[in-house]
């Protein structure tokens, strides 16, 4: 089962290293699993657990930047930060640009390595926070009706001007029958007003394609 508290995982061939940060980390009141190569880390790693990732650059077998590659090939967002002896300039510039939160030369400071891991954890949080919130957005839009899907998708495409009224012309019913699914479409995606919904269409892209009135 995986623990629903966030993990720093610390991936890195060094012995002493591993050991070192495992003990100043855990001091600091950090849940932390240490592993000696990236194979072992992939190994045990589910995307569904919280945390973020200390990854080594210089490992022989699959290095630090080769293990982020395949993270990413994965589709496996861990936050992480770097930290090495052995990467220059470039090594950095690509882990950054590959998404890493930072890219720490040894030695460093221990304040700074724990400062780049609350930042990290935050950053891990706030997305799967979001990502739960598309999920759910998702879920309560497939609840929803054609004829409740096609209402919300006009009242998304011109909010200042979907009133029931024009929605019910441009459908050929009752403005009656437009509010009452109005209610429902707010009722079913657990929210109050269209600008809710305008919202959670945007960041959910529940309509490839918004209609038109």
């Amino acid at each position: 089962m995986t623990d629903t508290s966030p993990k720093v995982f610390i991936v890195d061939d060094d012995q002493d290293i591993r050991s070192s940060l495992s003990r100043a980390l855990r001091k600091r009141g950090f849940n932390v699993e240490a592993f000696g190569s990236a194979m072992a880390f992939l190994t045990i790693y589910t995307p569904d657990q919280p945390g973020c990732l200390v990854l080594d650059y210089g490992m022989p077998g699959m290095n630090g930047l080769e293990l982020q590659a395949e993270l990413k090939r994965r589709n496996y967002a861990i936050p992480i930060i770097f930290i090495t002896g052995h990467g220059g300039v470039a090594e950095s510039v690509q882990a950054i640009k590959s998404g890493a939160i930072d890219f720490l030369e040894k030695p460093f400071r221990q304040d700074a390595l724990d400062e780049r891991i609350r930042s990290a954890l935050q950053t891990d949080k706030k997305r799967r926070e979001r990502l739960q919130m598309v999920t759910q957005a998702l879920d309560d839009f497939a609840s929803l009706t054609e004829r409740e899907k096609e209402i919300a998708s006009l009242m998304v495409a011109n909010p200042s001007d979907a009133s029931s009224k024009m929605i019910a012309r441009r459908l050929e019913i009752s403005h009656r029958t437009v509010d009452h699914h109005r209610a429902r479409i707010l009722e079913k995606m657990h929210i109050r007003s269209v600008a809710e919904l305008v919202d959670l269409s945007s960041k959910a892209k529940l309509f490839d394609e918004s209609a038109t009135l």
